[in-house]
């Protein structure tokens, strides 16, 4: 986290004049180098980042150039919406690759299984944008059956806004978070298809098909529990990504999340707005490591050291 805090400090830093953005052409001379001394940017580098660390410590990166807001609460605003999103998608990409990788683990062939697998590469091959165009034609245009734009009615819950709780939001939230499921579905259900296949190869594998065990306690306990480690380190990271990627889906759909924010940041070279987008990445990259490393612990016995 804190090369990732370098790597956002030096962002801030040399990527355009900040004193620039922030004031307008007629300001004096004398002005811009009252706000460059009353922003700290004429100290040192090192203390300007311990200061920028600092800051990121507690949370704070600053006021948003363009909307003129600290940006800690404009993150904290637009959180809800992508966490809720990736949270949905995720639970629709496991209710479907886990199943499906099975039974394709399990029947190796036949018109079933490779119409699954060749909708599995066709998936992750469309882009997400396009894909996303294609089913606001089918489902909001030719069959109106749910809305093409935006997050719908929420509930707030402890202070925080949530939309998927709702009819109306979860109708909202269903063509994004299927863009999103589709962009990760693939690769986990193709993953555990192949561990399954080297599980059922293995001999503890066929010692329980020879002791005459049921053949769904054969895979769904022995061979299904020896395949979540890969399994659990992909879906981690697939997880985690969705809340780096999910700003084209975001921006197709006008749904007002994190993605959104970002590419107006972009486009308005908003550079706390940034720093702090690359400073909330990777803490969610780190954190979710993190717990893929003690659920290891919790599916695998093998995982834990016999002194400890």
């Amino acid at each position: 986290m804190l090369g990732v805090a370098l790597i956002g400090f030096l962002v801030f830093q040399y990527v355009g004049d900040p004193v620039l953005a922030m004031v307008g052409q007629e300001t004096t001379i004398e002005d811009r180098e009252a706000l460059r001394q009353r922003l700290g940017l004429n100290d040192g580098f090192f203390v300007q980042y311990l200061r920028f660390v600092g800051n990121a410590l507690r949370g704070e990166f600053g006021i948003s150039y363009s909307f003129n807001r600290d940006v800690s609460e404009m993150i904290a605003d637009r959180l809800p919406a992508t966490v809720e999103l990736v949270i949905l998608s995720g639970i629709l990409s496991l209710a479907l690759a886990i199943p499906l990788g099975i039974y394709t683990g399990i029947r190796r062939s036949g018109p079933i299984t490779q119409t699954i697998l060749a909708l599995s590469v066709i998936g992750v091959s469309i882009p997400s944008f396009l894909l996303g165009i294609l089913l606001i034609l089918v489902f909001a245009v030719w069959l109106p059956w749910l809305p093409s734009f935006g997050r719908g009615d929420a509930v707030t819950v402890f202070g925080v806004d949530i939309s998927i709780l709702t009819l109306d939001g979860l109708r909202h939230a269903l063509m994004p978070a299927a863009v999103l499921c589709l962009f990760q579905l693939g690769m986990i259900l193709r993953l555990v298809r192949s561990e399954m296949l080297e599980v059922l190869k293995t001999d503890f594998i066929k010692f329980a098909r020879a002791r005459g065990l049921p053949a769904r306690l054969i895979y769904l306990r022995h061979a299904l529990k020896n395949t979540l480690v890969p399994v659990v380190t992909a879906i981690g990271l697939q997880l985690s990504s969705l809340f780096a990627f999910s700003i084209i889906t975001e921006r197709v759909f006008q749904w007002p999340g994190m993605g959104q924010l970002l590419l107006h940041s972009i486009e308005q070279t908003d550079i706390p707005l940034l720093a702090a987008y690359l400073v909330f990445v990777g803490l969610v990259f780190t954190l979710t490591n993190l717990v893929v490393d003690a659920i290891y612990v919790l599916i695998d016995p093998r995982v834990r050291h016999d002194g400890l």
